[in-house]
């Protein structure tokens, strides 16, 4: 059972990590946000943003104010899982001459892992990051090897120059937690992110919160108590999203294709936890699950050729889902 003293903690944690964010990253505070609410709800996210809106500088920021170790993996056509995971070398004992086999560890061995362009690389090294994600641990020759805790994985897509990727299939896609979008800042951002960069003077983050204090407040979110009505409405909401079964709303069968299986029910649950927690209150509400609605089901639910046709979105959809839902 969470208490007070323990929300209040994660809270001042919190503002504490925004204000350090907020020294490197201008605007960008609802997708700041969203990677927090999936860190501590022990999930992954898939950052989507067109080039250039420091997606990269966003997630180093972060693993720096949260003194994680880092590991950005540049994914391209040509590279191998061995790449990502790990390999088995053979070595020679000097003295004995005597050779046996080492495992070299590989980048996914960090605490915060950047998959760069994930759409990039060929499915057998997208299957391995997935993997890893899902299992904590790699297995080489034989032998498991465990992956750091926390263990958090962003990965970004560009939305344009589709020419040469391959798209994750969207049972890959579910294992992501949350699908963040970043968009062109407002005016006023941009100004200050021109000046900030134009200076001459680099801002640095300091650590503000361990490793340790992470995982104390991972286990704070899974103890948060919630409402049956709250889980009901998690549930309901995405069991409407489902195209052809009993309750689905006529538009979903007319836009959608698939919709989000019971892993978006756990998600929706799971983020409305974390950020009742990040907002000081001790239980979710409906309306936290409603926030986190599109972020979680955005990547789960896919649009048919008549969507397509009318220029409905699967944001349009989850909105009008939402929106019924009240």
């Amino acid at each position: 059972m969470s208490q007070p003293a323990d929300v209040d903690a994660l809270h001042e944690a919190y503002d504490r990590l925004r204000r350090e964010v907020g020294r490197v990253i201008v605007g960008q505070e609802d997708v700041v946000e969203g990677l927090i609410v999936a860190l501590l709800a022990r999930g992954h996210v898939l950052l989507v943003g067109v080039p250039g809106l420091a997606k990269t500088l966003l997630v180093k920021t972060l693993a720096g104010a949260l003194d994680l170790s880092f590991s950005r993996i540049q994914f391209t056509p040509d590279l191998m899982p061995g790449d990502i995971t790990g390999t088995e070398v053979l070595e020679e004992d000097p003295a004995t001459g005597r050779r046996h086999f080492r495992f070299v560890k590989g980048p996914l061995f960090a605490q915060v892992i950047l998959a760069d362009e994930i759409n990039r690389t060929p499915p057998k090294t997208q299957a391995a990051l997935l993997e890893a994600m899902q299992e904590h641990h790699v297995t080489a020759a034989g032998h498991t090897h465990a992956l750091g805790d926390p263990f958090f994985v962003l990965a970004t897509q560009n939305p344009i120059e589709q020419e040469g990727t391959y798209p994750l299939p969207e049972a890959q896609l579910d294992r992501f937690m949350l699908n963040l979008w970043l968009d062109y800042p407002p005016f006023a951002d941009e100004v200050a992110v021109v000046r900030n960069t134009t200076s001459g003077v680099e801002n640095s983050v300091a650590p503000v919160l361990s490793g340790e204090d992470l995982r104390r407040f991972q286990m704070l979110v899974r103890e948060v108590p919630v409402a049956d009505s709250v889980v009901e409405h998690a549930v309901r909401l995405a069991a409407r999203s489902r195209p052809g079964r009993e309750g689905s709303p006529k538009f979903v069968n007319d836009y959608l294709a698939y919709g989000g299986g019971p892993r978006a029910s756990q998600y929706l649950v799971l983020g409305a936890k974390a950020r009742a927690l990040l907002d000081g209150r001790l239980t979710p509400l409906a309306a936290d699950v409603d926030a986190m609605a599109v972020p979680v089901l955005r990547h789960r639910v896919v649009t048919n050729f008549n969507a397509e046709a009318d220029g409905v979105s699967a944001v349009d959809v989850i909105h009008r889902l939402v929106n019924e839902a009240a």
